[in-house]
């Protein structure tokens, strides 16, 4: 028996969570897996009942589970608080008490969906990509850190440091995951101005001896974004520290033409962490319209990563495929006709799509 730890969150957390819920029930009827569920409050909601953006209640329901699915948090009715009690924190406690040091970001361009991305056709279809971001170190971490004031009036300062084991292991899951897809890496950095980015390119190089059979290249990071838009699918997996992870993991989430579609993951030792990579929506909230397949396909990447499930991960990636194919839409990724459904809908169809083995 798995146990996943369900936290839906703020906003259209619980409505995208809640199908992503329903497609991993139906999945676990169909390859005869043993599937437990565990809900908890976390973020603005968490924060409205106990007081706190992370109960004690919640974490402890996450340390007895195989994998956390999570939701989304945040809205306007929670921006006033201290910032120790921002509904946001509750993510940020659960990456540093898991230690979740390695997002993956998936970028798949739907062939049914290419018209909708702002790049051409020719472009954009095909491109099926990965980004391997360094999670929990960083210029987000460094420390100095801090304003503070001068002569001259104020100073921001903020530290990039990384160190040998810090690089390797993020390599490691980066050159794992390139041996399951196409077999290539590419590493960005900044090795031509900044002193962390030499020692992160020299790391890499010598972790990437242990896996001869995956082709590594480095790319400076204003390179890569060039490249991401003029040639995507020249792309299998790219990894790269925390600040520019952050940015090019956004901005191949935009070639795909909505981020209502995209997952992501968030590994450490033990528990992983799978999350859709849009906010938490509230003008939308309630109202049934919310794309639930980024979720979906979080639900799929938590099968495949936590719980060794890959023949049910690809058929729940499958059904989102075909239900797609079949013109089915909601309201974020509607084009002329097609059929505009709403949040339960879609979680409904591609349900019913993992069960009829639609591929």
């Amino acid at each position: 028996m798995a146990t996943i730890a369900v936290l839906p969150g703020d906003g259209i957390g619980p409505e995208v969570t809640r199908e992503a819920v329903k497609v991993l029930r139906t999945a676990a009827t169909r390859f005869h897996l043993a599937l437990e569920f565990q809900e908890a409050p976390v973020g603005g909601t968490a924060y409205e009942g106990a007081g706190t953006p992370l109960p004690d209640q919640t974490l402890a329901v996450c340390r007895g589970a195989d994998a956390i699915l999570f939701g989304a948090v945040g809205g306007p009715g929670w921006d006033g608080l201290p910032r120790k009690l921002r509904p946001e924190q509750g993510i940020l406690a659960l990456r540093k008490a898991f230690d979740l040091f390695a997002n993956l970001r998936p970028a798949k361009a739907f062939a049914a969906l290419a018209e909708g991305s702002t790049l051409k056709r020719e472009v954009i279809e095909g491109v099926d990509l990965l980004v391997v971001r360094e999670l929990t170190g960083g210029l987000y971490f460094g420390e100095p850190k801090g304003i503070e004031q001068v002569p001259e009036g104020e100073r921001g300062v903020d530290t990039l440091i990384y160190t040998t084991p810090e690089i390797e292991r993020i390599a490691m899951v980066a050159f794992e995951a390139a041996r399951r897809r196409r077999r290539r890496l590419t590493s960005v950095d900044k090795a031509n101005v900044l002193a962390s980015s030499e020692l992160w390119r020299r790391v890499v190089t010598r972790v990437g001896a242990a896996f001869p059979e995956v082709s590594l290249d480095h790319m400076y990071v204003d390179n890569a974004a060039m490249q991401l838009v003029r040639r995507p699918k020249s792309f299998d997996v790219i990894v790269a520290e925390n600040t520019f992870g952050d940015i090019l993991s956004d901005e191949a989430a935009m070639l795909t033409g909505s981020i209502g579609l995209l997952p992501s993951a968030s590994l450490g030792r033990d528990v992983g962490l799978y999350e859709p990579i849009h906010g938490s929506a509230p003008d939308i909230a309630g109202r049934d319209e919310a794309n639930p397949i980024a979720a979906i396909l979080s639900a799929a990447m938590l099968l495949e990563y936590s719980l060794k499930a890959g023949e049910a991960a690809t058929a729940i990636e499958a059904a989102v495929t075909h239900v797609l194919d079949q013109g089915f839409r909601t309201l974020d990724i509607q084009q002329p006709g097609t059929q505009t459904v709403g949040t339960r809908r879609m979680g409904d169809l591609v349900a019913e799509a993992v069960l009829a083995g639609k591929t």
